[in-house]
C-alpha cells in the first residue's frame, strides 16, 4: 500500500460503436484537465452532489462496491474511505482517465483496497450479485444504451444492494433555466477553450444532458429495469439528479 508507481490497468475488451468511439475520444483528450474543468464548470457543485449521494448510500465498513465510468476516480476513492475493507472496482473504458485516477488510488493508499478496470458499462465483466454496491457518476448519459448499463448494474449487486446513479439533469425552474441554459451551452465551451484547450468537446455537453432522460423519466427507467424502492433528488435546481434504486432480495 501507498506505493506511487501506477499498476498496470486490466483490460476488457470494449464494443465499437460510434458513440461510443466519439465519447471516447472526447475524455481521452480531456483527461488531464478534467478535474480542474469540473471544478469550474459546475462551480464545485459535484463536490457537494456526491456528498449528498455518499450520505443516501449509507455504506458499511467492508461493504464492495463498482463504479463504473469512474473516470478520475473521485467517487470510487470516497467509496473506498466510506468502505474501510471492502473491495471497490472503478471502471471506465478511457485508459488516459484511469491513468489520472491509479496515480490518485495509490497517492491515497487506497491501491491494494481499489482495482480499477478499463472496460464496457454496457457488458460487466463481473459475476451476477457480486457488488454491495453499483453507482455510475455522471457517466449514464455517455453511453450508447443506457437501459443496458442499467440492466447490468442491477445484474452485478447483490439482492437487496443498491444501484446509483448521479447525473447532469434538465433545469426546469424559472427563471434560473434561461440562465442557467445560457451558461452551459454557450459560456462552458468557451471556458473549456481557454482552460482545456478543447471547445468541440464541451459543446458536446450540453448537447448530451439535452438528448438524456429528465429526471421523472431516468426513475421510471429504473423502475423498466426491475429496480424498486426508486428515488430520484434533483440538485441544484435540476442542474443534477441522484437516482437510486433496490435489487429486490428474492431476485437470486
Amino acid at each position: 500500500m501507498g506505493d506511487n508507481s501506477v499498476k498496470p490497468i486490466t483490460k476488457h475488451d470494449e464494443s465499437n460503436k460510434p458513440k461510443e468511439e466519439y465519447v471516447h475520444s472526447v475524455f481521452e483528450s480531456i483527461a488531464d484537465k478534467y478535474d480542474i474543468m469540473n471544478d469550474i464548470t459546475s462551480f464545485r457543485q459535484h463536490k457537494l452532489w456526491r456528498n449528498f449521494a455518499m450520505k443516501k448510500m449509507n455504506i458499511e465498513p467492508g461493504n464492495t462496491a463498482i463504479d463504473l465510468c469512474c473516470g478520475t476516480c473521485d467517487w470510487t476513492i470516497s467509496i473506498a474511505q466510506a468502505s474501510e475493507t471492502g473491495h471497490i472496482v472503478g471502471l471506465d473504458f478511457s485508459e488516459s482517465m484511469l491513468q489520472v485516477g491509479q496515480q490518485k488510488v495509490n497517492q491515497k493508499g487506497l491501491d491494494n483496497q481499489i482495482t480499477l478496470v478499463q472496460g464496457n458499462a454496457m457488458s460487466l465483466p463481473f459475476d451476477d450479485n457480486s457488488f454491495d454496491y453499483a453507482t455510475i457518476g455522471f457517466g449514464l448519459r455517455n453511453v450508447p444504451d443506457y437501459n443496458q448499463v442499467l440492466k447490468e448494474m442491477k445484474r452485478v449487486v447483490k439482492p437487496g444492494g443498491m444501484v446509483v446513479c448521479l447525473e447532469l439533469s434538465k433545469v426546469t425552474w424559472q427563471p434560473f433555466k434561461g440562465l442557467y441554459n445560457f451558461y452551459f451551452s454557450k459560456m462552458l465551451p468557451m471556458i473549456g477553450k481557454i482552460i482545456a484547450k478543447r471547445y468541440d468537446q464541451y459543446k458536446w455537453l450540453p448537447e448530451s444532458v439535452a438528448l438524456f432522460p429528465g429526471r421523472e423519466e431516468l426513475a421510471e427507467e429504473f423502475r423498466k429495469v426491475g429496480l424498486v424502492q426508486v428515488e430520484a433528488y434533483p440538485l441544484t435546481g435540476g442542474i443534477a439528479a441522484l437516482h437510486i434504486g433496490i435489487k429486490e432480495s428474492q431476485n437470486v
